[in-house]
């Protein structure tokens, strides 16, 4: 007998993250052997427990799996768009048996490296803020460019809903040519559309955003935009913080 806590084994069956899990649990929303469970910490064999969630029972173990792709511009980093939108769901449906989702977001109208997973534990820990993973991007800002900018591009900056950004790493990687600068942001916090506000701020307007790493994971310069691939057992070490 092999048995874990209740929790971990909703987010190994690709119900939810395992902080989403517990939540589930402790709503009461999760019965074992009929009987409900609300302590996510409960320890449980998946192997012989009947699991229902929602009355439901969970779908079939599956193996962890996470790939990287080059988004490109103009895909959605979600599962669906009610408004018929072409998402990263669809550019892997079909090759991909396994339901993996985003692990964080990526713009609509920006570009790089992003991972999809169906690995709750490897998802909190990428996405959660308290762990504050760094991310890469490559940006080019049209605008009349100058050191004040840098520094304004660096922080704090307030953002259209008041929230005041800390201070970033912001270096130029080339430029100004032709009135367009070429940037490298490292973010530890992700609020939506932040290097856009960011450059506003400095009066500065991106031409492309593009995320080349994740950590010490680096998006591989053979990945094409639009192109995917399983991560190998030294890229998953790097985001383990073993391979670093």
């Amino acid at each position: 007998m092999s048995e874990e806590r209740l929790q971990c084994v909703l987010a190994h069956a690709g119900v939810a993250s395992r902080r989403h899990a517990a939540e589930i649990i402790s709503a009461g929303r999760v019965t074992v052997d009929g009987i409900v469970v609300s302590e996510p910490g409960e320890r449980v064999d998946p192997d012989s427990a009947r699991i229902l969630v929602d009355g439901e029972p969970l779908p079939s173990r599956e193996k962890c799996r996470t790939i990287m792709m080059n988004k490109p511009v103009g895909v959605l980093s979600s599962m669906s768009d009610p408004f018929g939108g072409r998402t990263v769901a669809d550019m892997i449906r079909g090759a991909v048996p396994e339901r993996l989702v985003p692990v964080g977001r990526l713009d609509k109208d920006s570009e790089g490296l992003l991972l999809l997973s169906n690995d709750g534990d490897l998802t909190l820990r990428l996405t959660h803020p308290r762990h504050e993973h760094e991310k890469t991007y490559i940006v080019r800002a049209a605008g009349r460019w100058n050191e004040e900018k840098l520094a304004t591009l660096r922080g704090p900056v307030r953002m259209p809903d008041g929230y005041v950004t800390r201070p970033v790493p912001v270096r130029v990687v080339s430029g100004p040519q032709a009135n367009v600068t070429t940037l490298e942001f490292r973010l530890r916090e992700g609020r939506k559309r932040q290097i856009r506000y960011m450059c506003s701020a400095a009066h500065l307007v991106v031409v492309s955003l593009r995320r080349v790493a994740i950590g010490a994971l680096r998006l591989p310069d053979d990945l094409a935009p639009g192109q995917w691939r399983d991560l190998t057992p030294g890229e998953l070490a790097l985001l383990d913080g073993r391979g670093v």
